[in-house]
């Protein structure tokens, strides 16, 4: 293809991926690309930032090839090359920014940074946190349009500020003069006392309430400080009215957070809440390898697994595993293998036993004096509901089945079934401390061995 038969498509190109896309769609993620150029069977369309190529990667790849073919009449490999001449601005659909008043993203965390690796493209995805991450990718297409407020919530290490920080990145790509801040509720509610020692609460105020979007971490903390709860209301209220974006992480679910107004409650629970979960065993997998690659290094897939096995219920300890591996093998000169790898996790050098399913319902049953089969039926007494749902919770974190494969193995119940469970004896055993101890001495002794025949 000529150059001016390129020059001509790109026009025709676009007028047909404007007819397949919306108004905001299209002024988002389209109207700063660069004419591309056309190489043999390839495309090369211009982007104004890394983030733009992986979003139009995977979520416009076949609306744009369909363009291309029907505007140019051949099938033509897509690609995309960062191209600093491209300008990303605010859709044509955003209001002008207000003058940011000595205002500068970032400037106020107190030496909160973002890490450069908690991008979208890092982030992986599956049945625990899809949810999730969809909606984080939605919000920051169309901030303040979509979910907001949205509300993330699950246990400790588990990407809740992995998606935080990715919003703030991508959002800052397609548009650096936005106006964000990014921080957590601890760090927010000391700024609030300070402003009120200082005298400077209009200055807080100004700060917080004129911002684009607000990401808060750990929203929890906000239960053990009364006055703080009444200053968030009015900023959370004058950003959604101005239709502003708000994302909020929780290690629980709204209704769940003690000592939080009820009317935060309400406005917390107004948007998408979205749980992320821990990782099933596919996943850790998966996690262990992405984090493996975003070191440059190669770790064997026995080391992998092995990982994966013993490491349930947390990413963040994951990614230090990973490190701790690949640290005690570069500093020792050594491959990274089984043997340095069980090393470096203090690990010893005969693998324990997997623990199985039937490990956990052999010393579940035992325990709470119950019959196998009663645990597969349909039966919905205390009696038997109870040791069911220890049962999937134990084998959630203590086995490497899935979500279905539990569900599957207590008759025939479905993945929602056995996450109920888990969060039922989660929430539980933080109030009854005679159960917390029987499901620990549960764990420990599958742990160490003991519901084994000997």
């Amino acid at each position: 293809m000529s150059v001016s038969t390129s020059s001509a498509a790109w026009p025709a190109i676009l007028d047909n991926i404007r007819s397949r896309v919306s108004k905001q769609q299209f002024a988002t993620w389209f109207q700063n690309l660069h004419p591309p150029t056309f190489r043999d069977e390839e495309i090369v369309i211009g982007v104004p930032h890394r983030f733009f190529k992986e979003w139009l990667s995977h979520n416009y790849m076949n609306v744009i090839a369909s363009a291309v073919f029907e505007s140019t009449g051949r099938r033509l490999n897509i690609a995309f090359a960062v191209d600093a001449s491209c300008k990303s601005r605010p859709p044509e659909t955003s209001p002008p920014s207000k003058p940011s008043m000595s205002f500068e993203p970032f400037a106020h965390m107190r030496g909160m940074r973002l890490n450069d690796h908690y991008t979208f493209s890092s982030f992986v995805v599956g049945p625990s946190n899809q949810l999730a991450h969809a909606a984080a990718q939605a919000v920051t297409a169309s901030p303040g349009a979509t979910y907001n407020p949205l509300f993330m919530h699950g246990s400790v290490g588990l990407g809740k500020s992995h998606l935080l920080q990715a919003i703030c990145h991508a959002a800052l790509a397609m548009n650096p003069s936005l106006r964000i801040a990014y921080l957590s509720c601890e760090s927010f509610v000391n700024e609030f006392i300070s402003a009120i020692q200082k005298n400077e609460l209009p200055t807080f105020r100004d700060r917080y309430r004129q911002l684009d979007l607000l990401l808060i971490d750990d929203i929890q903390f906000l239960s053990r400080a009364e006055r703080s709860q009444e200053e968030f209301f009015h900023t959370f209220n004058d950003l959604y009215n101005a239709q502003k974006q708000i994302v909020l992480s929780s290690d629980q679910s709204p209704q769940e957070i003690r000592g939080l107004q009820a009317r935060l409650t309400s406005r917390f629970k107004s948007g998408l809440v979205a749980r992320v979960d821990p990782p099933s065993y596919e996943m850790r997998v998966a996690i262990l390898k992405k984090k493996a690659e975003l070191r440059g290094v190669f770790v064997p897939d026995d080391v992998i697994n092995f990982i994966a096995e013993r490491i349930t219920t947390n990413i963040r300890e994951l990614d230090g595993a990973v490190v701790k591996v690949v640290g005690y093998a570069s500093l020792l000169n050594q491959p990274i293998d089984m043997d340095s790898a069980r090393t470096a996790l203090n690990e010893p050098s005969r693998p324990p036993t997997a623990i199985t399913i039937e490990d956990v319902v052999r010393v579940t049953t035992a325990e709470f004096k119950v019959k196998l089969s009663d645990l597969q039926s349909k039966k919905r007494t205390r009696s038997i509901v109870l040791p069911r749902q220890v049962c999937m919770y134990l084998a959630r974190s203590l086995t490497v089945l899935s979500l279905e494969e539990i569900g599957g193995y207590f008759g025939g119940r479905d993945h929602s079934t056995v996450l109920h469970a888990e969060d039922k004896i989660r929430s539980v055993i933080r109030e009854d401390r005679a159960l917390a101890d029987r499901v620990e001495h549960l764990r420990l002794s599958l742990e160490n061995g003991n519901s084994r025949p000997g």
